[in-house]
């Protein structure tokens, strides 16, 4: 069974996007949720009762479930993700490096067909998205 699968699915029933799941030491499973306004303790409760209920029938191994917002600096995982924060101030990890550098931060100028298009410091530089490690907000205040 998929459980990342299975949750995306009840939670995107439920009018919220998966944005990412960790599963850690001692049974903990983080599930990280988010809408265009925003997560609420509320919206956080509704999808943790209705994921409890989930893992009840369908037998999914945990010991505790933490339901929450991305925070800030939420990652973005997915091409969607990049187009939805088009504009936004973003921090990169490489797998392979470029340019002599696996580290980048710039603004999402856009992306297109698996390639991201970075603005770092007014130079564009493009990135396939299947060469990303790790990609975050900038949160700004």
């Amino acid at each position: 069974m998929d459980v990342v699968k299975l949750v995306e699915t009840t939670v995107a029933g439920l009018g919220y996007e998966l944005v990412d799941i960790e599963r850690s030491g001692r049974g903990l499973l983080r599930v990280f949720i988010d809408k265009p306004d925003g997560i609420s303790v509320d919206d956080c409760q509704v999808v943790s009762n209705q994921l409890t209920r989930l893992f009840m029938v369908e037998n999914v191994d945990y010991e505790r479930l933490e339901v929450s917002s991305p925070g800030l600096d939420r990652p973005l995982k997915k091409e969607a993700d990049f187009a939805r924060f088009s504009g936004e101030k973003v921090q990169l990890r490489l797998r392979m490096p470029m340019e002599g550098r696996k580290n980048f931060t710039g603004m999402i100028a856009g992306v297109n067909e698996g390639v991201l298009q970075l603005d770092v410091d007014g130079k564009p530089i493009a990135i396939e998205l299947s060469n990303l490690d790790k990609a975050r907000l900038v949160p700004t205040f």
